[in-house]
């Protein structure tokens, strides 16, 4: 049974500080492309259950992100609350700024970043996968691999929380859209290159094909490799 992304995403806030979390769930979802521009959220009343909060702090968390741009709340028989087709851009932080800011965490995020997605692809491909799953990640990769360069980040981040998916491991999709929003933020500090785009691309669908055969060596060693790519550019533009 495939794990679905938004039960993963959409997990109950923890004490403290449920404001903060609501808008950082909602934040994921759209951001990893879990709900998509032009997508409806789900329904008030279902997602403060999900989340565990109540319906005032669901609300405010969704004013703030309309405010921000990010949705949008429509009335009448067909309303909702609606991801904006056109998403803020994100906000480019310097790479001076941004490696004094991170100190040694961006060797932390890397080597997070590698034991959790090695290890999705490679468990992902020691599954039997159903005819579903198998869908769910040949339609992410073609998304990805057909992407405006504005559109690339969040859909190659659902490519590789699909692959989380996958695994059947709820506490992993998690756990990997936690350092994907992280990564992102790194990521979203340097520029989107061309040629590296066309290389992913290649190595994306090493992996997924790698997943679909069902050999669970290749599959890891073809993420290693996608992320050993990202991590030397992330070290040049930042380190």
């Amino acid at each position: 049974m495939v794990v679905q992304a938004d039960d993963a995403v959409f997990r109950p806030v923890r004490a403290g500080n449920p404001f903060e979390e609501t808008v950082e769930r909602l934040l994921q979802a759209i951001k990893l492309g879990v709900v998509v521009p032009g997508d409806r959220l789900p329904p008030e009343r279902e997602l403060a259950a999900r989340l565990n909060v109540s319906r005032v702090t669901l609300r405010e968390a969704i004013h703030a992100l309309t405010e921000a741009g990010y949705v949008e709340s429509r009335r009448g028989r067909y309303g909702g609350t609606f991801v904006n087709e056109q998403l803020p851009k994100p906000r480019r932080t310097t790479a001076k700024r941004l490696a004094r800011d991170l100190a040694d965490g961006l060797d932390d995020a890397l080597t997070l970043r590698s034991v959790l997605e090695t290890g999705a692809a490679e468990t992902a491909a020691s599954r039997e996968l159903s005819s579903g799953e198998r869908d769910h990640l040949e339609r992410c990769l073609a998304d990805t691999s057909a992407a405006r360069l504005a559109d690339y980040r969040r859909l190659d981040s659902r490519l590789h929380l699909a692959i989380a998916e996958v695994t059947g491991s709820p506490s992993l999709t998690s756990a990997m859209a936690d350092v994907r929003m992280r990564l992102n933020e790194l990521l979203d500090a340097i520029p989107l290159l061309e040629r590296n785009i066309q290389h992913s691309n290649q190595q994306h669908t090493a992996i997924v094909d790698a997943i679909l055969a069902g050999d669970p060596e290749a599959a890891r060693q073809a993420m290693q490799e996608h992320l050993s790519g990202t991590a030397v550019l992330l070290h040049g533009f930042l380190a």
